[in-house]
């Protein structure tokens, strides 16, 4: 058993979790840089939880510049076992609604201006991202969702393009009818590759916002309507997130799923070519299994 620390990755809308006991903002060093902003330490009945806004508070960064590395090395050096990510998506299913909520639990990868692993020449490490989320955590997350009243939708497929721009017409077709995306986002990749890598239970809640530009009867994405939205949707992700702690406990037993042990036979270099300034930098990240 190990202590349970549930850590929530906040983004536009959700910038601070109110209510946690002892709350204090800490800044935490790390080799992969400087992370989107302090983070915000406390406990909630019992439980210890962080909260780390992804575009720091203000929304000072933008999808593309998010310091995704740092933020979950960052985590995962301060004890976090459970990463619950909170993010603003389009909707290409008409059934899934502005306001409403997904949990995610598979990804298309479109970003290319990013560092998506921990890993590289000096320590190569390959891990698997077929089912790139925590069930254990989703189920979680949608059981308290529906305690908190929010209508919630159990799967989905959430693509990940680079933005800042929302998409074209014709590629929210495509992405829609010839892909099957089910909602769209701009910051949940790399993301959750990263949280793989670091061995963290990993889910994501998408608020949908908006249908995109795909939908004949909403045309182009409305900024303003998407911020009115976005204030609705961040009570109701902090409400979520607060019916977390009863559910997952103060104690954690090992992931029935095998997120915490992703890289028990992931790395493939030989211990005496690996490199000694990377293996430093992935103290954190890889210590459990580089001794």
């Amino acid at each position: 058993m190990t202590e349970t620390m549930i850590a929530v990755i906040g983004g536009s809308g959700i910038y601070d979790i109110d209510g946690l006991e002892g709350a204090e903002w800490r800044r935490v060093d790390s080799p992969w840089g400087t992370a989107s902003d302090d983070i915000l330490t406390g406990r909630f009945d019992g439980v210890k939880m962080a909260f780390l806004p992804r575009h720091g508070r203000g929304h000072v960064h933008a999808p593309t510049d998010v310091p995704y590395r740092a933020n979950i090395d960052a985590l995962k050096r301060i004890g976090a076992t459970d990463v619950i990510s909170v993010s603003a998506c389009g909707s290409f299913r008409e059934t899934m609604a502005p306001g409403d909520f997904v949990i995610v639990d598979q990804f298309i990868d479109r970003t290319f201006a990013r560092d998506k692993s921990f890993f590289s020449s000096g320590c190569v490490a390959h891990v698997s991202v077929a089912h790139p989320t925590c069930p254990r955590l989703g189920d979680a997350c949608e059981d308290a969702a529906r305690a908190a009243g929010i209508t919630v939708h159990r799967g989905g497929t959430y693509l990940a393009m680079e933005g800042p721009q929302f998409s074209s017409m014709a590629e929210s077709k495509m992405y829609r009818d010839v892909w099957g995306a089910d909602v769209i986002g701009m910051t949940n990749m790399p993301e959750a590759k990263l949280a793989r890598e670091a061995e963290l239970c990993y889910a994501s809640i998408a608020m949908v916002t908006d249908y995109d530009s795909w939908h004949p009867d909403h045309g182009a994405v409305d900024i303003t309507e998407i911020i009115a939205t976005l204030q609705g949707n961040s009570d109701k992700g902090r409400a979520l997130v607060k019916g977390l702690p009863a559910r997952l406990g103060a104690d954690r037993a090992p992931c029935p799923h095998g997120c915490d042990r992703a890289l028990e036979h992931a790395i493939m270099t030989a211990p005496d070519k690996r490199d000694p300034a990377l293996l430093a930098k992935l103290d954190a990240v890889a210590g459990r299994v580089l001794g």
